[in-house]
């Protein structure tokens, strides 16, 4: 009898020896995470349990420490960089995302092999080859093979084969995603996405990992391994922005009094889960003004108060969720219904449902073993009901005064001295309403008021009724466009206008006070010139008298005129008439 239990405890030993040898994918993927928590969880849809037996010997498993990381890519280091889109609305997918950050100076190429950049210098200097992994030619030598050989060494660390989509070859990185005690394999290149949906997964805070590795002739090498915290949550996930006019810092939540502040609601919902679903906004602004109810992400309120405010938001949306369990069977009755009595009730129910029913859209049957058993009632597979969703958002915001509006009502041409020939000063007076601003800035452009050509800033003092004159100086004519603007502690006030700087010339004063005189001049010679024609082309000749007076006021007009036309009209004396009248005096 003590020898059949030795043998059987032989037997035991080595039915066990093989099942402490084999690794399984929680011994290489849970790290120091206890695996009995992984396997609290449900099914994921398309994933395994990591209770599967790992290959190692086509996946090696290496440990944090192992000096064999240092080898396990050429040139360096591989790092590998896990996101997602969390947190998810349970029910909703989450997508995580895996890229691959190849030491400096490598890449992966349009066939997937992996190779150095060109003109690249890393510590090692360039490289004659050109490849770092020539995948491609690995890829043809395991063609020679016939499909038995091949498909040894073309499997997951599960064992099950690599999905022949078109392409695959190229694919040389294996990615081993984990979670809730479940896995997940995919071939890919140095980018992969993988979505996973969260009906079945646990709400709060869950740990995705990711070991990746690399083809190594028949057999493949590890190098890199990360894992990040994800978020499942059963509240929609809601985000508020909010924007003002003139509020100098948005990010403070600190507004101003008597100006709208516009909400805009963002859900977040990568997946589109909630595309069909009707979402209802339910605000309090805090300001007793009430509940305010919308279909719309956005909504302006105004507060005309200063003080601090409590904001509140409800989000509400009709999303798929999980049906409630089945009504008990009904229960049957002496004497026993027949088969035409129950699918009258069949259809009584169905036609509550739909009607009374609206969000809840779930469907029964009643089935049954023949005879005189009674009719039991089940779902149909394809059910589809909906729960509503809440999301939340609260934010505490502060209401002061603040500069509301300001306005250019004036623009005056001051008049420059000599040594500014080539500037031009512009006064511009301006009107602000609300607070007392405390500085200006000015911002001088090009037309298109997108190339900023000059900025000053300065403090003002003005007093309460808000009127200031902001002098600035344009270097050239053209057209500007100029954006002044007016600011407190709280609070920038913009505003914007085109205005045309007419070309000066230096010497303009000079030269038009020269040109006065030079016409004045001439006028007066074309005057006198004129009055000479006349004269000469009008006047009648008159015999001259013996008579004495005569004689004396003859010549002495003869003498003026002489004179005159001496000074006007040189060389030209013995064409004038007296001189004539002379000459024949003389004769006679």
């Amino acid at each position: 009898m003590e020898c059949l239990y030795y043998f059987l405890g032989f037997l035991l030993l080595a039915a066990r020896l093989p099942l402490d040898a084999a690794k399984r994918f929680h011994d290489v993927l849970g790290n120091e995470r206890p695996s009995a928590y992984m396997r609290e969880h449900n099914q994921l849809n398309g994933w395994s349990s990591d209770e599967n037996d790992w290959n190692e010997k086509l996946y090696p498993v290496w440990k944090r420490g192992d000096m064999r990381w240092k080898n396990s890519w050429k040139g360096g280091r591989v790092q590998a960089v896990l996101t997602s889109d969390s947190p998810a609305l349970v029910g909703s997918n989450i997508t995580f995302a895996v890229n691959l950050i190849f030491p400096r100076c490598q890449k992966e190429d349009a066939n997937g092999n992996i190779v150095y950049e060109k003109n690249c210098r890393n510590e090692a200097g360039l490289s004659a080859d050109p490849y770092v992994y020539n995948w491609t030619a690995w890829s043809e030598d395991s063609d020679g093979e016939n499909g038995t050989g091949q498909s040894h060494h073309n499997v997951f660390p599960d064992g099950k084969p690599f999905p022949h989509h078109p392409g695959w070859r190229r694919w040389n990185f294996i990615y081993v995603f984990h979670t809730l005690g479940q896995y997940f394999q995919k071939l890919g290149r140095c980018s992969v996405r993988v979505s996973v949906n969260t009906a079945n997964v646990t709400l709060g805070p869950q740990l995705m990992e990711v070991t990746v590795y690399r083809r190594h002739g028949r057999a493949y090498v590890p190098i890199a391994q990360v894992k990040d915290v994800y978020v499942v949550t059963d509240q929609i996930p809601v985000f508020v922005t909010m924007f003002q006019k003139n509020d100098r810092n948005s990010s403070d939540e600190t507004f101003l009094k008597d100006l709208p502040i516009m909400f805009d609601v963002l859900i977040h919902d990568p997946s589109h889960f909630l595309n069909y679903s009707t979402i209802n906004y339910k605000w309090s602004f805090g300001d007793n003004t009430g509940l305010f109810v919308s279909t719309n992400h956005t909504v302006n309120h105004t507060y005309v108060l200063n003080g601090t405010f409590s904001l509140n938001l409800t989000v509400k949306a009709a999303a798929p969720g999980p049906c409630p369990p089945p009504p008990p069977p009904p229960r049957p009755s002496k004497p026993t219904p027949s088969l035409g009595t129950w699918m009258k009730l069949e259809t009584i129910i169905l036609s509550k449902l739909s009607q009374g029913q609206k969000t809840k859209r779930r469907m029964f049957s009643f089935t049954g073993p023949a005879g005189d058993n009674p009719l039991e009632l089940s779902r149909i597979p394809d059910e589809n009901c909906q729960i509503n969703r809440y999301g939340h958002f609260q934010a505490t915001i502060t209401i002061v005064e603040g500069i509301l509006e300001v306005n250019i009502i004036q623009m005056t041409d001051v008049l420059m001295p000599v040594p500014w020939p080539e500037s031009s000063l512009i006064d511009f007076v301006v009107t602000c309403q609300g607070s007392i601003p405390t500085e200006v800035c000015t911002i001088i452009s090009d037309p298109t008021c997108e190339i900023t050509q000059n900025t000053v800033c300065s403090p003002v003092d003005v007093d309460e009724m808000c009127l200031l004159t902001v002098r600035r100086t344009f270097n050239g004519s053209g057209t500007y466009c100029v954006n002044l603007t007016l600011g407190d502690d709280t609070s920038l006030a913009l505003t914007s206008t085109l205005i045309s700087v007419p070309d000066r010339d230096p010497a303009s004063p000079l030269r038009m006070a020269n040109s006065a005189l030079i016409s004045v001049g001439c006028l007066a010679i074309f005057v006198t010139v004129i009055s000479l024609l006349v004269y000469k082309k009008h006047k009648e000749y008159n015999p001259i008298e013996n008579s004495p007076g005569n004689v004396v006021r003859s010549k002495g007009l003869s003498v003026f005129l002489n004179r005159a036309k001496a000074v006007f009209f040189p060389g030209n004396q013995e064409k004038d008439p007296l001189l004539k009248n002379q000459e024949f005096k003389g004769v006679s």
